[in-house]
C-alpha cells in the first residue's frame, strides 16, 4: 500500500564515516529497519575515594561520563527478491554486501594492510598502528556522536539456494568517544561537545517541580 503524501517522512537510524583530520564524509550506512530497542549505559568519572584518612572531594567529576550503546539491527532481503530486476545485487548477492559494508567498519582495507606490510619489509623500525575513519553513530538529529565500535556479532538466519544470507541480525555494541579519548581541537571532539550541549539543551526544557511533590516540606 502506498504511504500518504502527508504521512511524515520516517527518519533512518545509521552509521556515518569520516576522514578524522578533515571531517570529510566517507559513508553514510542507514539501517534498514530503525532498532525496536536501544540500550545505553554510563559510567561516572568520579574522583577516587580517599586513602589514608585522605580528604577528597566527593562531588569533583573527573571528565564525562563513559557511555556505551548496544541495539540489534535487522535485515531482510526477501522484498527486493520479489523484484529481480529492479534489485539484481539482491539476487547475485543476497545481503552479502550490506553485511561487508558493516563488517569494513571494524577491518582495515587490503591496500592499508599491503602498506603498512611494505613498510614493515623496508625495514621500518616503528609501524603505527593502522588508523580507521572517524565513526559516527546517528540516532536522530539529537544524538550525533562519535563512537568506537567495541563488539560486532552476525547471525545469518536464512540463505537463498547459492547459501548468500537473505535474513540476518546484527548486534552492535559501541564505546562513545569523548574529548579525554579525541581532544577538543579535533573534528570528533567537536562532535562529541555538540552532542554533550544538546544534552545540556534538552535537560533545560524539564521543568523544575516543587519540593513538595516528594513529600517534603523543606529541607534540614
Amino acid at each position: 500500500m502506498a504511504s500518504s503524501p502527508i504521512s511524515p517522512r520516517l527518519v533512518k537510524a545509521g552509521i556515518v564515516t569520516m576522514d578524522p583530520d578533515t571531517s570529510a564524509v566517507q559513508s553514510v550506512i542507514a539501517l534498514q529497519y530503525n532498532p525496536d530497542s536501544l540500550s545505553r549505559s554510563l559510567q561516572i568519572q568520579a574522583v577516587p575515594g580517599g586513602q589514608d584518612g585522605v580528604r577528597v572531594d566527593a562531588l569533583r567529576l573527573r571528565g564525562p561520563a563513559i557511555e556505551t550503546i548496544k541495539l540489534e539491527a535487522e535485515l531482510d532481503a526477501t522484498d527486493q527478491l520479489e523484484f529481480p530486476s529492479q534489485f539484481p545485487n539482491s539476487v547475485k548477492y543476497g545481503l552479502h554486501p550490506q553485511l561487508s559494508q558493516l563488517e569494513m567498519l571494524v577491518n582495515p582495507t587490503v591496500e592499508t594492510l599491503i602498506a603498512d606490510d611494505n613498510l614493515a619489509s623496508n625495514g621500518a623500525l616503528e609501524i603505527i598502528p593502522l588508523e580507521q575513519p572517524l565513526t559516527l553513530f546517528v540516532w536522530s538529529r539529537s544524538r550525533v556522536v562519535p563512537v568506537r565500535l567495541t563488539d560486532f556479532s552476525i547471525t545469518e538466519e536464512a540463505f537463498d539456494p547459492n547459501l548468500n544470507p537473505i535474513r540476518a541480525k546484527v548486534s552492535l555494541g559501541m564505546r562513545v568517544l569523548n574529548v579525554d579519548d579525541l581532544g577538543f581541537d579535533t573534528p570528533g571532539g567537536h562532535m562529541f561537545m555538540a552532542y554533550l550541549s544538546t544534552k545540556e539543551q534538552l535537560a533545560s526544557q524539564v521543568i523544575n517541580v516543587a519540593i513538595s511533590v516528594l513529600g517534603l516540606g523543606g529541607l534540614p
